[in-house]
């Protein structure tokens, strides 16, 4: 049996999100795969019942060090009011 390649890194609500972290990771030269519910992406996207959510997947091998980033990238863009 072939062993998975991926690893789920994170989940966050809405495309918008997961495509920014998506740029941030494959900037930084990580592979990323995003998995959503195909409805919930459609011309006029569906954000009810978790149809939002959608999963962030890496390389196993680029776990460690997308998490560290994913980490950094929180920090950085919390502000002083969420900190």
């Amino acid at each position: 049996m072939d062993e998975l390649k991926w690893a789920m890194l994170t989940e966050v609500y809405g495309r918008m999100d997961a495509d920014l972290i998506e740029s941030y990771l494959e900037a930084s030269g990580i592979d990323v795969e995003l998995f959503q519910e195909a409805v919930g992406h459609l011309i006029y996207p569906t954000t009810t019942d978790g149809l939002a959510r959608v999963q962030i997947f890496v390389a196993k091998e680029n776990l460690e060090e997308a998490q560290k980033l994913i980490e950094r990238l929180r920090a950085d863009t919390m502000t002083d009011e969420t900190k």
